[in-house]
């Protein structure tokens, strides 16, 4: 019955690409915030601040992430349950924390030697890119929806700065998210795809676009961070939510890149 009711729930839905359900979504949103938690006081016991810095060093990791998964729906790299959502997830942080705790150990200017071996794990991805042009269906048409589409969405979140204090104050996360609701909407309205996600389905289903992402995008986001600023009032501690802004800012930044390079590839 156990192992039944896994791989309904779990190994089948990533076997046959028929996308999350409520069940897996529940149990990997709370993997997630256990394990945001648990690396927050590894990083803490390492004494690695929580800053800019460390933000730079971790984009090619994303990078990474988003470009991998996109060369798998491109038949690059074969399909299996590390090279696909949410495995692909632990795959860069098997690669990238390892990595993080060598490069602290070992160099002082760890942050710049961290940061370059993140863009040569891009590299080695460009590399397997260019080995299997043959695989590749590049459609650039997908920018003629993107860009003027993310040019209004971002036009958006800047007049939103103007009049919501949480907005303003979290810009970076709304920009990079509406950047994120921009490639669902342009892919699943323009390009034939579909969305995966349960409520993101569900609210594309009633309305009948992908538009609406961009309405759950900003309630969510805006709900979270309102109680995230409630939080920091009452006293908690303000570093652990620097570091869940950050996994806010890679769930947008991850799946939108890896939207838009899997449509630049034709995947």
């Amino acid at each position: 019955m156990l192992k039944e009711f896994f791989e309904k729930y779990f190994v089948n839905p990533i076997k046959y690409n028929t996308g999350y359900n409520p069940v897996n979504t529940l149990v990997y949103a709370i993997i997630l915030g256990i394990a945001t938690l648990i690396v927050y006081k590894v990083l803490k016991r390492m004494k690695i601040k929580i800053d800019n810095a460390f933000f730079r060093a971790l984009i090619p990791y994303m990078v990474f992430g988003a470009f991998t998964r996109a060369l798998t729906d491109a038949g690059v790299y074969p399909r299996t349950y590390i090279t696909v959502s949410p495995g692909i997830y632990f795959l860069v942080f098997s690669i990238a924390f390892p990595a993080l705790i060598i490069c602290k150990k070992f160099f002082k200017d760890w942050r710049g030697v961290f940061l370059w071996f993140g863009w040569g794990l891009v590299m080695v991805d460009f590399a397997a890119m260019g080995a299997n042009l043959e695989k590749m269906n590049f459609n650039f048409t997908v920018l003629k929806y993107f860009i003027p589409f993310l040019i209004l969405a971002e036009l958006a979140v800047y007049l939103m700065t103007k009049k919501l204090s949480i907005v303003r104050e979290n810009s970076y996360l709304f920009y990079v998210h509406f950047y994120d609701a921009t490639t669902t909407f342009v892919g699943v309205d323009f390009m034939g795809y579909w969305e995966q996600h349960v409520l993101p389905r569900l609210l594309i289903g009633l309305t009948g676009t992908a538009a609406v992402m961009y309405v759950l995008k900003f309630t969510v986001l805006y709900l979270a961070l309102w109680i995230m600023k409630k939080l920091e009032e009452e006293g908690e501690d303000k570093e652990l939510l620097d570091f869940i802004r950050m996994v806010i800012f890679i769930l947008g930044f991850a799946p939108g890149t890896r939207n838009l390079l899997r449509m630049l590839l034709g995947a």
